[in-house]
């Protein structure tokens, strides 16, 4: 049996012994000829199963080719993401994380808006006035408050 290693598949065995819940997804950049090792490699893993290095054969040989194993041949690829490069990357993943809805029961903080919403009183407004859009969306409620203005009484 012959394991195949990469910087790859080493990172999904570090993030499955942290034995949570793991969606595992493709990024890209990859050729076509190690795609098919690559995950085929991590299926492996998440599944802890030692696979050989000849691959059998199947109807998906072709992807396997030239060598038809498992092993990538080796050789040095120059990594040419400049460190402002990732840090962008970085900023704007956890950007688009601040803005995700969170699980029920799921403890998290709500991140306040940078400006202030103020409460509108429908009693309170001119009939005759027509309220542009922008107003009218500040008005939506959010489907996850449960409490509305005199019935919120969390610190009885």
């Amino acid at each position: 049996m012959v394991l195949f290693s990469s910087w790859h598949a080493e990172c999904v065995k570090f993030v499955k012994k942290f034995n949570l819940p793991l969606l595992v997804t493709g990024g890209g950049g990859y050729t076509k000829e190690n795609v098919a090792r690559c995950w085929t490699v991590e299926t492996g893993i998440l599944l802890d199963t030692e696979l050989p290095n000849e691959i059998p054969e199947n109807d998906y040989i072709k992807y396997f080719a030239p060598d038809f194993s498992l092993k990538i041949p080796g050789g040095h690829i120059e990594n040419l993401n400049t460190k402002s490069y990732i840090s962008s990357i970085k900023v704007q993943i956890l950007e688009n994380l601040r803005f995700i809805q969170h699980a029920p029961s799921v403890q998290m903080q709500e991140v306040p808006p940078d400006f202030y919403i103020p409460d509108f009183d429908e009693d309170e407004q001119n009939p005759d006035v027509r309220v542009d859009q922008r107003s009218r969306d500040k008005q939506i409620q959010r489907d996850d408050e449960y409490f509305d203005g005199d019935n919120d009484h969390d610190a009885s």
